[in-house]
């Protein structure tokens, strides 16, 4: 079964169980702040996990594109991905516990859907602990539908349990499914540390909110939220050892061996490489198909790092040409039946690509007399001679050099490379920016606080203010709010002028005084356009949308908090406005 074959089939699963199917959100978020990527498909629903009525109803349905950078070291191997789609389905405060294990079970081994054998399946579910009880219903759904008790694993909060998405918030157990992948029969007794056990299904029980006491109260709408990830299931639906191995990424290691001068196709070396390019550039074509480019903080780093090292690796293939919008072209039409957004931005992503890999060839150049620089201030009668991790480091950071090529370049001159002091310097580095995040996230609009609702209600406003100011080609690039401040990306070519902002903040506190109210409407996506609204993320609400009109000023779709009235807002400041990254301006700004 091919990925585009799974994709239909859990939406038409769904469909017949009442589900209205919604389509993939952004890569962005719009309301969540604790992520710069949308991780899971239930990132864009927080709002209506919270409670917040969604324009379709109570039963959901999608496939979601997903991306997660924890692991960009660990690509290359069979499971690590950088880029990834998302099944799930969600009720939200209708079906529970019982439904959603039934339906799951039935999908996973119905001829009429994946067919898989019951006997290759096995479970976990919550153990319990001294905040919430052992998840006995979750375990009983399992046994009335024949699972063995031998198949099914008692597991700790580390293992089966999700969230809240930031301190606080909706959180609860989940019981996960995993499938026999192994070259042998299964063993009888299930071992969830058995790597031939692979997860291919988790369903979260949303029934606790976290306090920021530590307390478990119920929640009084419960929810399932699931998750199924497409390349993990067609790899085990075909029987392939990698995901590597499917038609997802066949195509684009096939065109990396056309341009590629090696010739092997059994080199460990050289198929690492060739993972590492096309799970990279895979991601960083999304990401630019959702108006992002290649910059220095944020969302733009994580591209432009993503595409770096993607010409890093392709030395190891002996790839001479400017090879990454060839790449991207393959993959664009790979996946454009299932993402249309794609065929549209491909001319911009091919030309951006090939600006950025263009850029950093001439950076690699600048690194490697960098580089001979450190080599040349060793005396040569020195016998045992170092690169110090502080270096080594250095061209990472700041050239983009990967270690390994560094230790590649050192060993050709004679020289070693501290990995220990590299290791140190990786690790400082790692904890700066994890105290920054702690710090910029803190208390965001996930937890739907009074502030951050006022802050996320004054983006409508910014945002139009933007566009009468400097033209209608002004639109969203992303937000994110914390309870001190929001930040505001938009589309526009050059720095504006101070006269431009300060007219900005007038209108802005214009619309304040004049305490316009906030009304509501649910309407189909081409009725909202049409009668004016902004709709920069109307594709990922579906038929039904949310349009907030703020008096006769504005008029947008949105799906997260707002006020009633403006006058709550208090005097609106900006505090500085900056490049995001090409084509991207960034302001900052706060209620007073």
């Amino acid at each position: 079964m091919k990925a585009c074959e799974l994709r239909q089939k859990y939406i038409n699963f769904f469909k017949g169980k009442g589900h209205a199917v919604i389509k993939s959100a952004p890569l962005v978020p719009e309301n969540d702040p604790t992520v710069l990527f949308t991780t899971a498909g239930m990132h864009p629903l927080v709002p209506f996990l919270l409670g917040e009525k969604h324009p379709l109803g109570k039963r959901l349905v999608n496939f979601q594109k997903c991306l997660r950078t924890g692991d960009i070291e660990e690509v290359g191997d069979s499971v690590h991905l950088t880029f990834f789609e998302m099944l799930g389905n969600w009720s939200l405060g209708d079906y529970f516990k019982k439904e959603a294990i039934e339906y799951s079970f039935e999908f996973l081994t119905s001829p009429e859907w994946l067919g898989l054998s019951p006997d290759k399946l096995a479970v976990t579910v919550f153990a319990g602990d001294s905040d919430a009880p052992f998840d006995d219903d979750a375990k009983n759904c399992w046994l009335k539908l024949g699972v063995p008790e031998r198949r099914i694993a008692e597991r700790s909060k580390k293992d089966n349990w999700w969230g809240p998405a930031g301190k606080t918030g909706p959180c609860g157990p989940d019981t996960e499914m995993f499938f026999w992948n192994g070259t042998t029969p299964p063993p009888r007794v299930f071992n969830p540390d058995d790597k031939n056990w692979v997860e291919i299904w988790n369903d979260v029980f949303m029934q606790y909110n976290k306090t920021k006491d530590g307390d478990y109260p119920p929640l009084s709408q419960k929810n399932v939220d699931t998750g199924m990830g497409v390349e993990r299931v067609t790899a085990i639906l075909q029987g392939k050892p990698s995901c590597y191995d499917t038609e997802l990424f066949e195509p684009v290691i096939q065109r990396l061996r056309e341009i590629s001068a090696k010739t092997s196709s059994n080199d460990p070396e050289q198929i690492n490489a060739e993972r590492i390019i096309a799970d990279h550039l895979r991601a960083a074509v999304f990401i630019m198909a959702d108006g992002i480019l290649p910059g220095n903080v944020d969302q733009p780093y994580i591209l432009r790092r993503l595409i770096r090292r993607s010409v890093m690796q392709s030395k190891k293939l002996e790839i001479r040409e400017l090879f990454s919008a060839k790449i991207a072209k393959t993959i664009v039409s790979a996946y454009s039946d299932a993402y249309p957004e794609l065929s549209k931005k491909s001319a911009k992503i091919e030309e951006e690509m090939t600006a950025e890999e263009e850029q950093f060839r001439r950076t690699i150049e600048k690194g490697s007399k960098e580089f001979e620089k450190f080599i040349s201030r060793v005396p040569a009668h020195i016998e045992k001679k170092v690169i110090s991790g502080k270096n080594a480091f250095f061209l990472y950071e700041t050239y983009g050099f990967p270690v390994e090529i560094t230790t590649e370049m050192a060993s050709e001159k004679g020289f070693s490379v501290d990995m220990a002091g590299y290791a140190e310097a990786y690790r400082k580095h790692q904890e700066l920016s994890r105290r920054g995040a702690e710090q910029k996230f803190k208390g965001g609009l996930a937890d739907n606080s009074e502030k951050t609702t006022k802050l996320h209600m004054t983006t409508h406003l910014l945002h139009e203010a933007l566009r009468r100011v400097l033209g209608k080609h002004v639109e969203q690039k992303g937000s994110n709010i914390t309870a001190e401040r929001l930040r505001f990306d938009f589309s526009h070519p050059e720095k504006m002028t101070d006269e431009q902002l300060i007219e900005v903040q007038r209108i802005v506190n214009e619309v304040v005084e004049k305490k316009m109210g906030v009304s509501i409407e649910s309407k189909t996506v081409e009725e909202a356009l049409d009668e004016g609204a902004i709709g920069l993320f109307a594709e990922k609400y579906g038929e039904k949308v949310k349009i907030y009109s703020v008096g006769d000023f504005s008029k947008e779709i949105c799906g997260g908090p707002h006020v009633e009235n403006t006058e709550t807002l208090g005097r609106f400041r900006i505090l500085k406005e900056e490049s995001s990254s090409r084509g991207t301006r960034r302001i900052k700004a706060v209620l007073e």
